[in-house]
């Protein structure tokens, strides 16, 4: 419930956001979003497959938001959402260059904790998002989710902390476990960033412009970063950029704006709540594909987490 807007920021409530849009049936942003988690849950396989074949962790990056925007391009620039894009104003601007560094500097630390963890860590990690939703909400919008929501924020995260307790135990985090679980709470705290600055952004625009401006402009703050490290972009074999296109398709463009989408109608801490099954998809991809097995206690945590994204869902509803 938004009760004291902060000056200067759009606080529309949720179906309401932009003139003319109409409501969506109660249950579609729901189904929308598990579609969604789905979709993500494979970003970590595809991007392990890249690394595997040679791409260093920035580059599979820039070539999945890159190629995610170019694919965009000729959607977002045509009937309505060219008028947005032509549109912008200084302050829409300066969030889309907000929202895009955030998610660059998300996909960055995130992809470069695969390195070092695994993936039951690393996913488990990065979807600690609703706790900094929430405080960041609350301290920045005065935005207070519903005690229901808050005991899925809590039940989730109890399962996202068992599964790497049980991770750290078994001895699979990774070649430098401290190193890359670090990445990973980073990336979550950028997504969260991105995830608030996002919403004020897509309150005023269509969701295709929203899209190809978030991605572009994450996109060429990492080509950018690549440049400045040295690292090539071309020169690798045809296996790798067809895996960065798979990564563009699937978890970005049919996953991340999915998410986008739905934040017009469900709340960013309800959304990052979600996020936090994507450990569950990712970590038994993982364990079908690179034999990464994971204990009864990971399991149980697997439990708790979509335990927790039905209790929120619950709550959210009732919003």
């Amino acid at each position: 419930m938004e009760r004291r807007p902060s000056a200067g920021i759009v606080a529309s409530p949720p179906g309401r956001l932009e003139a003319g849009a109409s409501q969506p049936p109660r249950w579609l942003p729901f189904a929308v979003l598990g579609v969604g988690l789905v979709a993500v849950s494979f970003g970590a396989i595809l991007a392990r497959f890249a690394q595997g074949y040679g791409l260093p962790s920035l580059a599979v990056a820039a070539m999945r938001l890159g190629l995610a925007a170019l694919l965009v391009t000729p959607f977002a620039w045509r009937g309505l959402s060219r008028r947005s894009l032509l549109a912008l104003d200084r302050r829409q601007m300066s969030l889309a260059g907000g929202a895009g560094f955030f998610l660059a500097l998300h996909f960055a630390a995130w992809i470069s904790s695969l390195e070092y963890t695994s993936v039951a860590s690393s996913t488990a990690l990065v979807t600690t998002n609703p706790v900094w939703i929430a405080l960041a909400s609350l301290a920045l919008f005065n935005e207070t989710p519903s005690r229901t929501t808050v005991a899925g924020i809590a039940v989730s995260l109890s399962g996202s902390l068992l599964i790497f307790w049980s991770d750290g135990r078994t001895g699979a985090a990774g070649s430098d476990a401290m190193l890359g679980n670090g990445l990973a709470l980073a990336g979550s705290w950028c997504f969260s960033a991105y995830l608030l600055v996002g919403r004020r952004l897509r309150a005023g625009m269509p969701l295709l412009p929203y899209v190809w401006l978030a991605y572009g402009v994450a996109a060429l703050f990492l080509v950018l970063a690549c440049r400045a490290g040295g690292i090539p972009l071309a020169g690798y074999g045809a296996a790798a950029y067809l895996v960065a296109l798979a990564l563009a398709l699937i978890p970005q463009l049919l996953g991340h704006t999915t998410y986008n989408w739905s934040l017009r109608y469900v709340s960013p801490t309800f959304v990052a709540v979600v996020t936090l099954g994507e450990p569950v998809g990712s970590a038994l991809l993982a364990w079908l594909i690179f034999g990464e097995s994971f204990a009864p206690i990971q399991a149980a945590g697997f439990v708790l987490l979509l335990a927790g994204i039905f209790v929120a869902a619950v709550g959210e509803r009732g919003k």
